[in-house]
């Protein structure tokens, strides 16, 4: 048996409401705790993924200004994900598209209040990308979300 490479890995569970493990954060020996997000998750159930959502409401009304988008698109995805009933601690991956990074950058504190407002303190593997523009020419951000639901 040969030694494995690189950096060894942690594994750290994640506590689902009803006290089993659920997904892992995957966490390489060495490296720092990243902040509001993690390097990777290990899951196993039913997935559950949605497309790209925005901050509109149910009326197809955009939210004015780019927190309270984001605040929006976090509760819609909150929604989409019951109607799997799926949590927000099933998340396993969200991929935000912002058209302003600077925009991003300059709120992530009200940001943060916001996300854990919505969804607790689970934070999984994120990306973060700047886009030209999103379909919805007003939309300031547009987030994909993939969640892992425990058989």
């Amino acid at each position: 048996m040969s030694k494995p490479k690189g950096p060894g890995l942690a594994v750290l569970p994640v506590a689902k409401s009803d006290g089993t493990a659920g997904a892992q954060v995957l966490q390489p020996s060495g490296w720092p705790a990243p902040k509001g997000y993690a390097n990777g998750m290990a899951a196993d159930g039913r997935i559950v993924v949605t497309g790209g959502v925005i901050g509109w409401d149910h009326q197809e009304v955009l939210a004015t200004g780019f927190v309270a988008q984001v605040r929006q698109t976090l509760s819609n995805i909150a929604a989409i994900l019951s109607e799997a009933d799926a949590r927000p601690e099933h998340l396993v991956r969200l991929t935000w598209y912002v058209v302003d990074m600077d925009e991003y950058l300059v709120n992530l504190k009200e940001l943060g209040a916001v996300y854990r407002e919505i969804f607790g303190v689970h934070y999984p593997a994120m990306a973060l990308v700047q886009v030209v523009r999103l379909v919805e020419k007003e939309a300031r951000v547009e987030i994909e979300a993939t969640a892992v639901v425990p058989r």
